[in-house]
């Protein structure tokens, strides 16, 4: 869905299009008017209608068809979503093996040959480097003493100034000093859980859930209580509520914004209830919130900390999905555990690096932000809807894929008996990269999905990547059904 707020006419010209198809107005499969005629009719130029067309392109509203013109594209919505994991009260330690998974994920980054269609990050192509970077130069060259002492926790005041501003828009009032700046949002998650709990206490997490929590989770010896999550609306609290009266959950991680692999959004009633409920068991939550501004229709879902009365939730976030994952920027509003956060921070990385904090604060501060955003969201949701497409065209019939409403990352339900570990390798030695589904569970549950990530263009190579995939689950299910022939 392409979103109306605008800066240029040739995009409140793509948006207004993308209305008419959202509406029906325009129907799949039919043309649009040529360029020419289209800049007539309006009165613009043809270099403005173009751009409309690319916007709307990359939106994936509409598609070229070579010396044909423009169509609307035919949306992939006959895709069965995949199915919610059993219910799974007890609390188990992380299997080793999602360590090793995650591992084979990390080299296949090292290597530039391979298609990495396993990690989560955006193309460089859709993100602001250029401007970021050349802010970093400008702000070194001024402040010639910035980096000469350490930013202790809480962190950099301006950055934090920032944060505080934009969480207004949020639908929260934080002040600046309420947030603790961090090394990305992994160190964040680790600070929080430091805070919390202890070695040997239960955290219930989603199910299917980020593979970095459960290692966060393992490296400081504590255990995991997976909670079933549905692919629309996240985590069962019918079955949170089952968990904890089965046994003792000392806190609660989840991603009720845009969840990571699922995408799925808690509806504003469920995280009322959530937040009751933890209210009502006396249990923190820890809210990783990295994907809450990438939401396609451009809707800011208000956090769990919105709902918080009483200071419960440790709000997570980062810049690591929407603007430089190197520059390892992110930040916690631990609520109650503000004090001994701040501690921990300082005793586990003493400070977050100056000019990367002071960089990403003023481009917050220029406005570019929310105008990288609207283009970022209308790419992404773009190019998601096109690998929904590839991968419904490339794979095995029986295949399911989740439809998240934001993100880039798609949760494909393989056939049964396709074993997701063994396509991982298969597919490495063909180039690819893909993340298996056991490392999403502490159990190492999914046997038979994959996570792809939609962070590439995806003409190129990443549609041979996809293309690769979908033939070697294809031979995974052939060799599956010869085995039970000879049986």
């Amino acid at each position: 869905m392409l979103e109306t707020a605008t800066d240029f006419l040739y995009e409140q010209l793509a948006a207004e299009l993308g209305q008419a198809i959202e509406r029906g107005a325009l129907r799949p499969g039919e043309r649009l008017p040529s360029v020419r005629k289209l800049a007539a009719d309006r009165a613009c130029s043809v270099a403005t209608v173009i751009q409309s067309y690319v916007v709307l392109e990359n939106a994936g509203l509409i598609e070229v068809r070579p010396k044909s013109g423009h169509f609307v594209r035919r949306r992939s919505e006959g895709v069965a979503e995949p199915r919610a994991p059993r219910k799974s009260c007890q609390p188990a330690k992380v299997c080793g093996s999602v360590s090793d998974g995650v591992a084979r994920l990390h080299q296949a980054l090292r290597d530039p040959s391979i298609v990495p269609l396993g990690s989560a990050y955006v193309d460089a192509s859709a993100l602001p480097i250029v401007a970021l970077n050349r802010l970093l130069a400008q702000i070194a060259r001024e402040a010639s003493t910035a980096g000469a002492r350490y930013d202790v926790a809480p962190g950099l005041p301006t950055l934090r100034h920032q944060l505080a501003r934009r969480a207004v828009s949020w639908g929260l009032v934080i002040h600046e000093d309420e947030f603790v700046t961090t090394v990305g949002a992994t160190e964040a998650v680790l600070l929080g859980l430091r805070a919390v709990a202890k070695a040997g206490d239960a955290i219930a997490v989603e199910s299917p859930t980020y593979f970095g929590v459960l290692q966060a989770i393992d490296s400081l010896g504590m255990k995991a209580v997976e909670i079933p999550a549905h692919p629309r609306t996240g985590m069962d609290l019918d079955a949170l509520e089952d968990a904890l009266r089965s046994g003792p959950v000392r806190a609660i991680v989840t991603t009720a914004n845009v969840s990571n692999p699922l995408g799925a959004i808690m509806p504003d009633e469920a995280k009322e209830r959530l937040v009751r409920i933890a209210a009502r068991h006396d249990l923190p939550i820890l809210e990783d919130d990295v994907y809450g501004d990438l939401v396609f229709d451009g809707t800011r879902p208000r956090p769990l900390r919105a709902f918080d009365k009483d200071g419960r939730v440790l709000l997570v976030g980062s810049v690591s999905k929407t603007l430089a994952p190197g520059y390892r920027v992110g930040w916690i509003a631990p609520g109650r555990w503000q004090e001994q956060v701040e501690r921990l921070k300082f005793s586990q990385t003493l400070a977050c690096a100056t000019l990367p904090q002071m960089a990403v604060a003023e481009f917050l501060s220029s406005g570019g932000y929310d105008r990288h955003l609207r283009r970022l969201r209308n790419l992404l949701c773009g190019q998601l809807e096109r690998y929904r497409q590839g991968i419904a065209a490339a794979f095995p019939e029986g295949t399911r894929v989740s439809a998240p409403r934001g993100g880039f990352v798609l949760w494909v339900e393989l056939p049964a008996g396709v074993d997701a570990l063994e396509l991982q390798e298969r597919a490495l030695t063909r180039g690819v990269a893909v993340a298996p589904g056991p490392i999403f569970s502490a159990r190492t549950r999914f046997q038979n999905f994959v996570r792809i990530s939609c962070g590439l263009p995806w003409a190129g190579p990443a549609e041979s990547a996809v293309k690769i995939l979908g033939q070697i689950a294809a031979e995974l299910v052939e060799r599956r059904g010869r085995l039970r022939g000879a049986a």
